[in-house]
């Protein structure tokens, strides 16, 4: 039986990026509606128009927790319910931690972490009246292993990761799943722009060879949206090629 997400209306943050573009474009092809945000005006704009009439697009800073409210509120008054929930959206700041200012800590944490947590909290409310509802943290192989001069980046992929098993296990009852995937080094803007020499020693240490695609991150997404993944729950699944395998 194909996946068929008609009825159900899905958020995503990050969506002007490579990988939330991606999710954003497979989830709608599989007849979800789709609530699209990010902080380039230009980009939402073109996969709104790229997608179609079943989309919205909102331009927010989730840093800003007024803005995340408007940006539920907006989503509810379009679409009345958010059934899928993809936090994607994460900014890095880097810098070796002794040198880490107090802003690059903060910023990186609030728009990473703190505020995937108040946009699950409001988006958990319609999921629980509909006792289904899934919720999916884009992570980071970083989260996992660490990484020199991303402190904060790495402690709020870790982080996402912990609330995400949280969220599993408070509202498993509810019919509502929450899982985390950790992805490697994935094509997009900043890949393309590294020379021929950062590529080669950059897949000397992932087995497969390769980079992944934005595609990879979008299949597993739409997977674990499905009936058939409904027993998945407070898992983290990564995609990195074999470079991490934990």
């Amino acid at each position: 039986m194909t996946l068929s997400l008609k009825n159900k209306t899905a958020l995503v943050t990050g969506a002007s990026g490579a990988i939330g573009g991606s999710i954003a474009t497979k989830l709608s092809s599989l007849g979800a509606n789709v609530v699209l945000t990010g902080t380039n005006k230009k980009k939402i704009d073109n996969l709104k128009q790229k997608i179609g009439s079943n989309s919205l697009g909102i331009v927010a800073d989730l840093s800003k927790n007024d803005q995340i409210d408007e940006l539920y509120n907006q989503s509810i008054k379009k679409f009345n319910s958010i059934d899928i929930l993809v936090n994607n959206a994460g900014i890095n700041k880097d810098a070796l931690s002794i040198r880490m200012s107090k802003e690059q800590w903060d910023e990186v944490i609030n728009t990473n972490l703190s505020a995937i947590f108040k946009l699950s909290q409001l988006s958990l409310k319609t999921m629980i009246k509909k006792k289904w509802g899934r919720i999916i943290g884009i992570s980071s192989i970083i989260g996992l292993a660490g990484n020199i001069g991303q402190a904060n980046y790495a402690s709020s992929k870790a982080g996402m990761i912990a609330l995400h098993k949280s969220l599993a296990l408070e509202f498993a009852s509810r019919g509502i799943t929450a899982n985390c995937i950790a992805p490697g080094f994935i094509e997009s803007p900043m890949t393309d722009a590294l020379s021929t020499e950062q590529k080669e020693i950059m897949l000397k240490k992932i087995p497969t060879g390769s980079i992944g695609k934005p595609e990879d991150i979008a299949n597993c997404v739409a997977f674990l949206t499905d009936e058939k993944a409904s027993f998945i729950t407070g898992s983290t699944v990564n995609i990195n090629g074999g470079m991490l395998m934990i």
